[in-house]
């Protein structure tokens, strides 16, 4: 049975079973979340976002239109993630670049995550790494711009 906080803000939207929301959550209309998510407190989750299954979305983490993240995934507290290579005030593109999260992916706190980039199966993202571009399977990157150091076994 899913849980929503009475303090989240929940628009008309796929949430899976089992699948658990915070307080002060806004998910906007449209977005689809898998079943056995755990969303935490002072999230947002954008309309054109699909989140897969046993999905762990940490506090303060703000997930943008065009963003796809698949099964299994790990998102540290004050994850960034962007969608607008070139943002300005009231200039708004006519299409978002989002992100791609493979599944078993992790995402550690604070890292920031560019637009148009893809994190790799089963890939490790160091806490405050900043992200510029892919990022291939299974390795584990830390840094500003972010540098593979190993890959996971």
């Amino acid at each position: 049975m899913r849980f929503l906080h009475p303090l989240a803000d929940v628009s008309e939207c796929k949430i899976g079973k089992d699948s658990r929301v915070w307080q002060y959550v806004v998910i906007l209309e449209g977005a689809e979340i898998g079943s056995n998510c755990n969303i935490c407190a002072h999230s947002l989750i954008e309309s054109d976002v699909i989140i897969g299954s046993n999905v762990t979305i940490k506090s303060g983490v703000f997930i943008w239109n065009g963003t796809r993240i698949e099964d299994n995934v790990f998102l540290g507290p004050n994850a960034t993630l962007t969608n607008d290579p070139y943002p300005r005030s009231k200039d708004y593109p006519e299409h978002y670049l989002g992100i791609t999260i493979r599944k078993n992916a992790s995402v550690g706190a604070n890292a920031t995550i560019l637009p148009g980039v893809t994190i790799g199966e089963g890939a490790m993202v160091g806490a405050g790494a900043v992200v510029t571009k892919d990022v291939p399977a299974n390795a584990v990157v830390i840094g500003n711009p972010a540098k593979v150091i190993r890959y996971r076994k």
